[in-house]
């Protein structure tokens, strides 16, 4: 009979998520088997943020240039070499991978396999011909694109969101289809890098997003040449030319577009396929493995699942928030519960949107009384100095102050969010944040300013003012 490697914990999975556990566990001197059968790193390094984030950066460089008379500097159109831009997104992706390198994990103490996991029983693991056998296994698998059921896709040319990065030469026209965050991030960096770009959406732009903020976002690339067509019910897709033809059907008539490339950004697939989980009897659904609160399998409590697969959202964050609940359930036996609404949302065009808590639709759902606080960045300082006065903070909160969410529109809004995700966390009233003392001049004022607005009405209150003025009588 062949050895059993024996393990306190076995990772299937070693993208944000299965890195943060393995890395939690390696210093906690507990025995880890982490199982790759890709590049470590994970979507996040090779395909997913890191290379967008890189690109957008690109993008917004040639969006300042052209922008440039403003601060009395000559505006140029800048000339694109897009070989270099996409080897400096290489080189974004090498210096950051150098963190997940599977030297680096070996040498904290994780054993590293780099091959295909897939369960064998409740509590036995395969790869690369060897069996694993753990206390706890954490599912880490991350998520695939998923392109649509529209006839013609297959055998027409097209990229997804994980192949986009690997161009050669900028799109002269871009088509995309799915108006979601990612979709509309790449939609904005290639058109200021050069492309035309047409987006198709069946929904909403930006669906699910507070219609408020989500308005800024979508101006802005509006003003910029981005076509953001909704409402489009995409009939057919066939190779045209030297790209592609999408036949589509709004407000009752037929129509087309034609591009020279086609990306598909309609969303992404939990990767539960070949991993085995009727045998470790694991439930899961198209959207991924089916956990608990506290991020185990409902039908398999030694199986834990982290991330993408684990179907509550696509974020890396996410996957290292969730990684911290596994560390401290699995090791510590302590008792943890996942909190969705303490997880941030960013979209990170420009201007960027980002958000933690209930959005004001969600909110008024369940409270009969709100009080919405807004601040708009047309009236801070720094905004004006720096030419960013797009946008606004949005505060929802009970008529007494508590808060129960915030949202963002305007530059540096994935930096601004963090002080209102800590308050929801800590339970702290609008009140309390109106107390922070800010810098002056910081875009980070906007938050305090939006907070103080909750006195507004009680300044105008009848009793208020006999009070001031019986005071006034006593000197």
């Amino acid at each position: 009979m062949a050895s059993v490697l024996k393990t306190d914990i076995c990772i299937i999975g070693a993208g944000a998520g299965g890195l943060s556990v393995a890395a939690a566990a390696a210093a906690l001197k507990t025995p880890v088997v982490l199982i790759e059968k890709g590049e470590l790193g994970g979507d996040c390094l090779h395909t997913g943020c890191v290379p967008s984030k890189a690109l957008i950066a690109a993008g917004k460089a040639a969006a300042q240039m052209r922008g440039a008379a403003r601060f009395g500097l000559a505006a140029q159109e800048p000339v694109i070499d897009f070989e270099k831009v996409m080897a400096g997104v290489k080189a974004s992706i090498a210096a950051i991978g150098a963190s997940d390198s599977q030297a680096r994990y070996e040498a904290m103490g994780v054993r590293v396999i780099r091959a295909a996991g897939r369960f064998v029983a409740k509590d036995r693991v395969e790869a690369g011909g060897v069996t694993i056998k753990a206390r706890r296994f954490v599912i880490a698998t991350g998520s695939s694109p998923a392109p649509p059921a529209i006839p013609g896709l297959a055998s027409s040319p097209y990229l997804t969101t994980d192949t986009v990065f690997d161009l050669k030469a900028l799109p002269r026209r871009l088509l995309i289809i799915g108006a979601g965050a990612v979709g509309l991030e790449l939609a904005q960096a290639f058109r200021r890098l050069g492309s035309e770009v047409e987006v198709l959406e069946k929904r909403e732009p930006l669906a699910g997003m507070d219609r408020e903020l989500a308005g800024v976002a979508l101006r802005a690339l509006a003003q910029e040449g981005v076509s953001i067509r909704p409402h489009i019910d995409i009939q057919n897709i066939e190779p045209h030319g030297d790209g592609v033809r999408a036949s589509y059907m709004t407000n009752g008539w037929q129509d087309h577009t034609d591009a020279s490339h086609l990306l598909v950004a309609t969303g992404r697939k939990a990767n539960t396929e070949h991993l085995g989980l009727e045998a470790a009897g694991v439930a899961f659904t198209p959207a991924g493995v089916t956990v608990n609160a506290a991020m185990q399998s409902a039908t398999n409590p030694k199986v834990l699942a982290v991330g993408d697969v684990a179907g509550a959202g696509q974020y890396t964050h996410l996957a290292s928030y969730q990684a911290g609940l596994v560390i401290r359930q699995a090791l510590f036996r302590l008792k943890v519960s996942a909190n969705m609404r303490l997880v941030p949302h960013v979209l990170l065009t420009d201007p960027e949107v980002a958000s933690v808590g209930l959005n004001e639709a969600e909110a008024r759902k369940t409270h009969a009384a709100l009080n919405i606080l807004r601040f708009p960045f047309s009236e801070n300082d720094r905004a004006q100095t720096d030419g960013h006065t797009a946008g606004l903070i949005k505060i929802v909160a009970t008529p007494a102050g508590q808060i129960l969410g915030c949202g963002i529109a305007g530059a540096q809004a994935g930096e601004l969010i963090t002080p209102w995700t800590l308050a929801l966390a800590q339970g702290l009233s609008v009140k309390q944040m109106a107390d922070i003392v800010i810098p002056y001049p910081t875009l980070s004022e906007i938050s305090r300013r939006a907070a103080m607005s909750w006195y507004a009405p009680q300044l105008t209150r009848p009793g208020l003012a006999r009070l001031l003025r019986f005071l006034r009588f006593w000197g």
